[in-house]
């Protein structure tokens, strides 16, 4: 990498990490103030907000951002192979996987991808996109839903999808989502005891997102999320498909690295995937 790139790279990556640190720091006091709210305090709180939801209709953000993912932008996640291999890493940040040492992750006798968000979460609505256009290369989703993520945080109302209640079929891996929290920040999915405890191993602070492959390699923010800013659904599935815009660089960039670290556990199956390009060259850079 030239050495401008490299900064370039250095730049955002420390840009990006320091509002995932604000984001932290806001949740973290967020959750305090609950805490330390009394408990018919909340009750009041919440009674109130019902009555207005029934007397007016208003609905609450997680209605008003979601529906069914159109069609054709599902179907657009499957990007075509020439395509991936123009962009190769893109703009996915150096380094943004990291390999760990642990205990296989396996379900079922297959490796197994853990990833951890939260519906509101605006770096996790970058890498859904990502993980969708790299597992849709080695299995099927159920038909998807389409949300936005929170109004009121950094990168406001990022078109993305939800892997809540979704199917994963595949022959060579499980993926398991775990959308913690909804768009309201309440809570959505609890992890299990196991998937807590890889959780806190590998990310004390339990920050979102978190992605685990198989216990080999880690992620969390693997590009920057503000490619995707201002854009609709059908406007991002349709940049994948154009090697040179922002989005591809991006979210395919990150989403070869991501078939990469999958290969690494399938050991190079399929063979149509693992072993063309970019996805050969990248696993070295694992």
């Amino acid at each position: 990498m030239a050495k401008a790139d490299r900064n370039r790279s250095q730049s955002a990556r420390a840009r990006i990490a320091a509002q995932q640190e604000q984001q932290r720091k806001a949740e973290r006091r967020r959750r305090m103030v609950i805490l330390g709210s009394a408990a018919v305090v909340v009750l009041a709180v919440v009674g109130i907000i019902i009555g207005v939801a029934l007397s007016t209709g208003k609905p609450k953000q997680a209605a008003a951002t979601s529906g069914p993912l159109p069609a054709s932008v599902q179907a657009d996640l499957k990007v075509p192979a020439s395509t991936l291999t123009k962009v190769g890493a893109g703009s996915a940040l150096a380094g943004a996987i990291k390999p760990v040492a642990g205990s296989p992750l396996t379900s079922g006798g297959k490796p197994e991808m853990l990833y951890i968000g939260a519906e509101w979460c605006p770096y996790c609505a970058a890498e859904r996109w990502a993980m969708a256009v790299a597992l849709s290369r080695f299995g099927t989703f159920s038909p998807l839903r389409g949300i936005h993520s929170s109004s009121t945080d950094v990168y406001p109302n990022t078109a993305t999808l939800t892997f809540y209640q979704t199917k994963y079929t595949s022959n060579y891996l499980v993926f398991t989502p775990v959308e913690n929290e909804d768009i309201n920040h309440a809570l959505l999915q609890k992890p299990t005891p196991a998937q807590q405890a890889v959780w806190n191993k590998y990310d004390s602070t339990n920050g979102y997102p978190f992605i685990n492959f198989g216990n080999r390699y880690i992620a969390g923010t693997t590009y920057n999320p503000q490619v995707l800013h201002g854009l609709t659904w059908s406007q991002i599935a349709s940049d994948l498909h154009n090697p040179s815009s922002p989005v591809a660089q991006g979210v395919n960039g990150s989403a070869n690295m991501f078939t990469a670290a999958i290969c690494k556990l399938t050991r190079n199956a399929p063979a149509n995937v693992c072993t063309t390009a970019p996805v050969s060259s990248l696993e070295g850079r694992l």
